[in-house]
């Protein structure tokens, strides 16, 4: 049973870090009684109900809010549609992106087997907004395709539309498709992550939420720490004091070396 992580609870809303590979709901794309966050924040708290806001993807890691009643879920996800949360992540992008700049591409709604065959499907693209910035680089002494040294960027993505897999399509859009992404990203550097640095997820992570508590008028901003496994790449990277770390993390040695 996988060990929830509560960023934050009080009676209206909770908040937890979801790791990579968690489902939100229960899906058809994972055999029945595969974990998922709202089964778990369910026994979590007795059994009672608990009311979905957003969605990660079962690849991406980070802050993930749920009602504890209806009129506060009601109340974000009013809040989410109005664009009055603010959505940061973290990702590793293949190449050096440029220092920053805002992707305005407009994309179509994506749909699979299970959606309702009666939905349009010829819906004109929706517009869809991310903001960026690069925080750090690294290169790699490792030859990929007609290059002998692969190069990446850390870089912190703000959202302002909330479009299915918005993220890993802009990225993909401006060339710098994100690592471990096996829908959109490039194969040859997904098989480099795991080959050689043993990394073998998405590399897409929800760090930050910011918004207007629905009941007190507080400003709220919840942070997720990356998890040890991509805090210690990270470190290898020498990327260490520029991302949100658990204060149970264990510090050490930054390490460059590659296998």
């Amino acid at each position: 049973m996988c060990e929830l992580d509560i960023l934050f609870e009080d009676d209206h809303l909770i908040a937890i870090n979801k790791p990579s590979g968690l489902l939100v709901h229960p899906s058809w794309i994972a055999p029945r009684r595969t974990p998922n966050a709202v089964s778990l924040l369910k026994a979590y708290m007795g059994g009672a109900t608990v009311y979905t806001i957003h969605r990660l993807d079962r690849a991406t890691s980070g802050v993930l809010l749920f009602g504890k009643t209806k009129e506060a879920a009601q109340a974000m996800n009013q809040a989410f549609a109005e664009r009055r949360v603010e959505k940061t992540y973290l990702c590793v992008v293949r190449g050096y992106a440029p220092e920053q700049d805002l992707i305005d591409y407009p994309l179509k709604e994506k749909f699979d087997k299970m959606d309702d065959p009666r939905t349009q499907r010829d819906k004109p693209a929706q517009e869809a907004v991310t903001a960026y910035r690069r925080l750090a680089t690294v290169e790699l002494p490792i030859p990929v395709g007609k290059y002998p040294a692969a190069r990446y960027s850390l870089v912190e993505c703000k959202p302002k539309t909330g479009r299915k897999h918005q993220l890993r399509r802009h990225m993909k859009h401006i060339f710098h498709p994100i690592a471990g992404d096996t829908k959109y990203g490039d194969g040859r550097h997904n098989t480099l992550f795991r080959e050689h640095l043993d990394s073998h997820r998405l590399l897409l992570m929800a760090t930050e939420l910011q918004f207007e508590h629905p009941v007190s008028g507080e400003t709220l901003r919840l942070e997720a720490p990356v998890s040890s496994e991509v805090d210690q790449l990270f470190r290898r990277f020498g990327w260490q004091g520029i991302y949100p770390v658990s204060v149970a993390t264990e510090v050490a040695e930054p390490s460059t070396a590659v296998e």
